[in-house]
């Protein structure tokens, strides 16, 4: 065991629990987890409040924790045990359960199987370590594989002030687009990155886009989702990423062939493997300020506000908690 792990071992650490699924978890002192085999002790820097974890909390997703438990399924670190990953090294945490099977990343240490361990580069920042993955990941499959966005087309970015939208406003305008992002509150107007065209949902019409657009990324569903369709050329592309605005949507069959818009799921559990390496690519450039990805911090007492942000859709990009130093 090494001294960090030493000095961590034996002392309390904090962590949030739910107790009751439909509540908020509290925050208590606990043990540090005791290192094992084949697994990996990590003092917490970050982790994400997502939509998942909300589904989480509220007992409604097909995987569920026995409580009570630590929510939390994404998150970054320093290693402090660990007989696969490098002691003191950044990494990321996800997958294997973690939040939904086993207890997640909401607590200053958590123990999680080596496979959930990713080792960043050195230098990275640990917020952006545990957001980056999904949002780049998700904007550049929707741009390139997906929409294959060319020069000079014309590309609707609904939900352009979030963590997905914004990075597609910035990856579609370096692929050589006239870009207009779309966004559901006049207080995310400011948020739209640059060089976009910021717009209201409201006022979307073909008027105020400039003529048809070649491409609708569409990030939010629901009637947005059905209102931009209206906006894009015969042959067009339509790449969709979510439904936070409605999960349904009701085309007219006739008008829909006449329309002749392609419409284009991008499932990243299907090619998250595919754009890895992009991915990682554009990690550097986020480092660097190249690129920017849009998130809100929250302290571990504050996961209330943080949780109410997310959930009202007040939230510009990622919501985050950050850890303090911890103990060890």
């Amino acid at each position: 065991m090494s001294h960090a792990a030493a000095s961590a071992s034996g002392s309390e650490s904090r962590a949030l629990v739910l107790q009751e699924f439909g509540t908020l978890p509290l925050l208590v002192k606990r043990p540090v987890p005791e290192p094992m085999p084949g697994h990996t002790l990590v003092r917490m820097e970050a982790a994400t409040v997502a939509h998942l974890d909300l589904n989480v909390l509220d007992g409604r997703f097909g995987i569920l924790p026995d409580l009570p438990s630590v929510p939390g399924t994404q998150g970054s670190g320093i290693v402090l045990a660990s007989a696969t990953h490098p002691e003191g090294a950044l990494v990321r945490l996800r997958g294997e359960g973690l939040g939904l099977s086993r207890e997640g990343a909401w607590a200053e240490h958590v123990l999680v199987p080596d496979a959930a361990v990713e080792v960043m580069p050195e230098g990275t920042d640990a917020a952006l370590a545990c957001i980056y993955f999904s949002p780049v990941g998700t904007a550049w499959t929707a741009v390139h594989p997906i929409a294959q966005v060319r020069p000079g087309e014309r590309v609707i970015v609904t939900g352009a002030s979030g963590a997905v939208g914004a990075m597609a406003v910035q990856l579609a305008a370096r692929a050589g687009a006239e870009v207009v992002g779309v966004v559901g509150r006049p207080a995310k107007l400011l948020h739209v990155p640059a060089p976009a065209k910021a717009l209201l949902a409201s006022n979307l019409s073909e008027a105020a886009i400039g003529g048809k657009a070649d491409v609708l990324i569409d990030t939010v569903g629901g009637a947005v989702l059905r209102d931009a369709l209206a906006l894009v050329r015969p042959r067009g592309r339509a790449a969709l990423l979510g439904y936070t605005a409605g999960r349904e949507l009701t085309l007219d069959l006739a008008d829909f062939f006449l329309a002749d818009v392609s419409l284009l799921p991008v499932n990243m559990i299907s090619r998250g493997r595919e754009v890895a390496a992009d991915v990682a690519r554009l990690l550097q450039e986020l480092a660097s300020g190249a690129l920017t990805l849009p998130y809100e911090s929250y302290a571990l007492e504050d996961l209330g506000q943080a949780v109410n942000r997310l959930r009202t859709g007040e939230a510009v990009g990622k919501v985050v908690l950050e850890f303090s130093a911890g103990v060890g």
